[in-house]
């Protein structure tokens, strides 16, 4: 057997421990916003421009902007700023651009319209594990 067939799959929780801890901080602070079908896309095999896309939705533009908002607070507590962002005032969807990952924000029909997951279908996903009710404590 070769190490590829011996080599064990990841958990979900595994993958996402893993990623980078910048994906994970703004993963972490949309869950906190309650962002919804929240996942990470992992385009090194697919992309030159970026490494990661982190998908989310708000229920409506208000979220969306408390949801961007919060990714963009949290990241600059680490000293992190977003290179561009984009739409922010529309709240359709929000791009905020950090080179090596790429945060979309969008309402439900922005995200059905341009179908991100679908268009990087080939991506690996990488799902957000839920926060248990003392890593949502701690980061409150």
């Amino acid at each position: 057997m070769s190490r590829a067939d011996t080599k064990r799959k990841k958990t979900a929780t595994e993958a996402f421990r893993d990623l980078p801890q910048q994906i994970r901080q703004a993963a972490e602070a949309a869950q906190d916003k309650k962002a919804l079908d929240l996942t990470v896309l992992d385009l090194r095999e697919l992309s030159s421009f970026t490494d990661f896309f982190v998908v989310c939705t708000g229920q409506n533009a208000r979220q969306v902007k408390a949801i961007a908002d919060a990714v963009e607070a949290s990241l600059l507590k680490a000293r992190t700023r977003p290179a561009h962002v984009e739409g922010y005032d529309r709240a359709e969807w929000v791009l905020l651009d950090y080179f090596d990952f790429i945060v979309h924000v969008f309402t439900p029909a922005m995200r059905e319209f341009y179908a991100l997951d679908r268009l990087w279908g080939s991506a690996e996903r990488i799902a957000v594990p839920e926060p248990g009710p003392k890593a949502a404590e701690s980061r409150g």
